[in-house]
């Protein structure tokens, strides 16, 4: 429990319980009022009369004005609570039935003095309204004696149990605050690390790929330069292309990260087409095929996804696997759809790929894509099949290798498109 400054705890208007200060206002003035009319009623002809009345006046405002203090227990207020108690006592001694509005009183000294001084001042006040009972009684009153005590003990009972829950309260919303913030942060470093991933492979399988085909057909180009002329130029002529491509890619992800084969209204059959033809060289042919017609437009990023497994498909098959012809097929089912890339490349064991995420394949995961290649340094590459299988996890789908060496590879890559998993 926080204590500012020497009272009991936190000012109670913070733990939520304004609604009892409001209760202690509205009966401290009732009492006060009653008080100060059955004096008037049953003491009319005496001379007190008009001191009564101007110290329940004095009470009722240094009573209502105690909001003003502020909540933290200062000098400014324990002189407050003096004037209060030396104002209530005058009246008490000038007529007895003040003394029942000690009961507010006792909430305003535990929640502006510790608990020794307030239950001190506590004391006081029930002893001077015992006093006062008794002495107009005449005599002495077992009840007069007795019930005053009683109620103090009650009051400062109540008074420590909602503190006490109070507190709780606090603590426990302190720490529901604490942990919002800190899964908010973990949520922003993951939403970062999910996103550098995600541009990481939107890079390769764009920008990556394109550069290193134009690479490839330009350093065929530089080797028949002189003896085949023509086919140098047409060389060139397609790394021209490649880069006409990928200046649009960059265009469009700089835009927004959609692919360019499926801006301008294009559906993702016309966006794999367009990949089977840009795809086919004097070294590969890619062959396109489209079985079935979907009973509803796939959502964007289905159609995103596929086409970047495509990509990076034809990737692997270009850079690894040494084969000359490959197809993309896909297939529209009632609840899913299939992309299937083959081709008639060396193969090779996928029990022996790592299967790993793009982050571990950075680390080394992705030395098998690098050893594989023509020449390429082990790790150089690791964002082909990783990432492959990352987009197809993401989206629900599951990917399915089937190779052996010697016999080509078919990689299937199945996403469901039921509006409850897409």
């Amino acid at each position: 429990m926080v204590r500012n400054g020497g009272g009991y705890g936190e000012d109670t208007s913070e733990q939520g319980d304004g609604w009892l200060r409001i209760l202690l206002y509205v009966a401290f003035l009732l009492l006060l009022g009653s008080a100060l009319t059955r004096f008037l009623i049953r003491h009319t002809g005496e001379n007190l009369a008009p001191w009564v009345i101007a110290l329940s006046a004095t009470l009722a405002v240094l009573y209502v004005v105690e909001p003003l203090l502020g909540p933290s227990p200062t000098k400014r207020r324990y002189v407050w609570l003096g004037a209060v108690v030396a104002v209530w006592m005058a009246l008490v001694w000038l007529a007895p039935s003040f003394g029942w509005c000690a009961v507010p009183l006792f909430f305003i000294g535990l929640r502006t003095l510790r608990p020794p001084a307030a239950i001190a001042l506590i004391a006081l006040i029930t002893a001077a309204s015992v006093t006062a009972h008794l002495r107009l009684a005449g005599r002495l009153d077992v009840d007069v004696f007795l019930a005053p005590p009683a109620i103090a003990a009650i009051a400062v009972a109540v008074f420590v149990q909602m503190d006490r829950q109070a507190r709780r309260q606090r603590e426990l919303i302190d720490d529901l605050i604490r942990t919002r913030r800190e899964l908010a942060a973990i949520e922003r470093r993951e939403g970062t690390l999910a996103e550098r991933q995600r541009l990481s492979m939107e890079i390769h399988d764009t920008l990556a790929q394109g550069l290193s085909s134009q690479q490839m057909l330009l350093q065929a180009a530089d080797r028949v330069w002189d003896t085949d002329p023509a086919t140098a130029r047409t060389h060139v002529r397609t790394a021209t292309a490649i880069a006409e491509h990928n200046l649009a890619e960059a265009r469009r992800f700089v835009h927004d990260l959609a692919p360019a084969d499926l801006a301008d209204g294009n559906g993702l059959d016309q966006a794999l087409q367009k990949l089977a033809r840009r795809e086919t060289s004097h070294r590969l042919t890619v062959h396109c095929h489209i079985d079935g017609t979907p009973i509803a437009p796939l959502p964007e990023r289905v159609q995103s996804a596929l086409l970047r497994i495509a990509q990076g498909a034809l990737a692997n098959v270009r850079e690894h696997s040494g084969a000359t012809t490959a197809a993309l097929t896909l297939t529209y089912l009632d609840d899913q759809v299939v992309l299937d890339v083959a081709d008639d490349g060396h193969g090779f064991d996928p029990a022996a790929e790592p299967a790993a995420e793009p982050a571990a394949a950075r680390d080394g995961g992705g030395e098998r894509e690098g050893r594989a290649g023509d020449g390429e340094p082990a790790g150089s590459r690791g964002h082909g099949l990783p990432a492959i299988r990352t987009r197809t996890r993401q989206l629900g789908g599951t990917l399915t290798i089937e190779s052996l060496p010697g016999e080509g590879t078919v990689l299937s890559a199945a996403i469901p498109v039921r509006p409850a998993t897409v």
